[in-house]
């Protein structure tokens, strides 16, 4: 017995096989699509994800019900905290939802495929190369992806600054516009609290090729996390210029940051 066969037969409920099965994937014969996600894999880190959102994190998401059934979407978030826990539980909320669950793609970081193992199980439980043309495609076979406009700059921000939002790149508004997807934006809450960060080690990070390196407790806390998704937007392929295409980002930007502020008010604590 292969190793994902035994973790797949000692965590994986039949009831929970099922449902992962209920949700379409255009897979190949060998269980994967182009970009590494395999279905017995999601299962596995379903199950344990479960655990996670439930019970160590004890995620409240609201509005999940908003992101479309069906077609191209784009899932654009805040990013915070120093590892991707906010893209895994904003994954796990659609994925679970009772009403037509969709299992989303996220865009990652460059340097999360460079860890030995991690890049492969990052793949296959639906991440992919945060690169344009993934997303590109992704959106041509009518996925929901995840985005985190503001990058390495908002996943490696300091606790100083969180809910801070950083500059967001212009790329997810153009891709939005040709392929017709809604943009659902979200504010996460919580997650800023789960590895705070005092410092950056920048001398490390130039040594080993990182965009940084967090000077933090080496801990993950159990902070109450927050997800609040907000109505779809959507955006007219209309010839315009950068300038414009760039309002339509601060649009996108404001919703988030509203979003942000009504987690923070409705939390009554940290943990």
């Amino acid at each position: 017995m292969s190793l994902s066969s035994f973790l797949k037969s000692k965590l994986v409920p039949a009831s929970l096989d099922e449902k992962v099965n209920r949700i379409r994937k255009p897979i190949g014969s060998l269980g994967y699509d182009p970009w590494g996600y395999n279905n017995e894999a999601i299962k596995v880190g379903y199950s344990l994800t479960q655990q996670l959102y439930e019970k160590y994190f004890r995620v409240e998401a609201e509005g999940v019900d908003k992101v479309p059934a069906e077609g191209p979407v784009l899932i654009v978030a805040n990013h915070s905290g120093q590892l991707p826990l906010d893209g895994l539980l904003i994954g796990y909320a659609l994925a679970s939802r009772e009403n037509k669950p969709r299992m989303p793609r996220a865009m990652i970081e460059r340097f999360f495929p460079t860890v030995p193992y991690l890049g492969n199980l990052l793949n296959e439980m639906g991440a992919v190369l945060g690169d344009p043309i993934n997303c590109a495609k992704m959106l041509a076979n009518n996925e929901a992806v995840v985005v985190f406009p503001e990058g390495i700059r908002g996943s490696g921000k300091l606790y100083k600054d969180r809910y801070q939002l950083k500059r967001f790149g212009n790329g997810f508004m153009h891709l939005a516009m040709k392929y017709k997807a809604p943009i659902v934006p979200v504010g996460v809450v919580g997650c800023e609290e789960t590895i705070p960060a005092i410092a950056n080690f920048k001398p490390l990070a130039h040594a080993l090729g990182l965009p940084y390196v967090p000077i933090a407790l080496p801990v993950v806390f159990p902070a109450k996390v927050h997800l609040n998704f907000g109505d779809p937007m959507m955006f007219d392929d209309t010839d315009i210029t950068e300038d414009q295409i760039a309002e339509r980002v601060e649009q996108v930007k404001a919703s988030i940051s509203a979003l942000i502020d009504k987690g923070l008010n409705d939390r009554k604590r940290l943990f």
